[in-house]
């Protein structure tokens, strides 16, 4: 069981930073260069349309397995991996704070932006720069979770 919960973290952990990363790299570079209406209802639509069973197997996935790998890594003789996996879980547990805090409120409220009423150039305005850097805080805080946890399968 020890295994699995570290393959499955790291597994889980990677999908995480890979999505944030891949928001960092590409879809927000890629708004950037669109009109309010494009971007608000571009963005509007994928925070809608990423609350999936998918992602909450890899976003929740990550913390849950992590949390296992850690408990089951207690154990006398097998305590060498356990530094590794706190810390992921640590820097996890930073980056849904951030999610939670910042990114999801922000996420709500550009989805109840009115596309026909609203005055989007604001909500754009509100949005997009809070969003981006907030994006590069958790991306990095992921990323080193997930960096942590292929420290924690070097030891096991």
């Amino acid at each position: 069981m020890r295994t699995i919960s570290l393959v499955l973290s790291l597994l889980t952990t990677g999908l995480a930073a890979g999505l944030f990363y891949t928001y960092s790299m590409s879809v927000m570079p890629g708004l950037a260069r669109v009109g309010d209406r494009t971007f608000v209802e571009a963005m509007s639509s994928i925070n809608k349309a990423i609350l999936n069973g998918w992602f909450a197997i890899a976003f929740g996935g990550a913390l849950l397995f992590t949390a296992v790998a850690a408990l089951l890594h207690l154990g006398a003789g097998h305590r060498a991996a356990l530094p590794w996996i706190v810390a992921a879980l640590v820097l996890y547990v930073a980056q849904l704070a951030v999610t939670f805090t910042v990114n999801v409120p922000l996420n709500n409220d550009l989805v109840a932006v009115n596309l026909d009423t609203g005055d989007l150039a604001a909500a754009r305005e509100r949005f997009e720069a809070a969003w981006v850097r907030w994006n590069v805080v958790r991306t990095l805080l992921v990323t080193g979770a997930f960096g942590a946890m292929i420290g924690a399968a070097l030891k096991a």
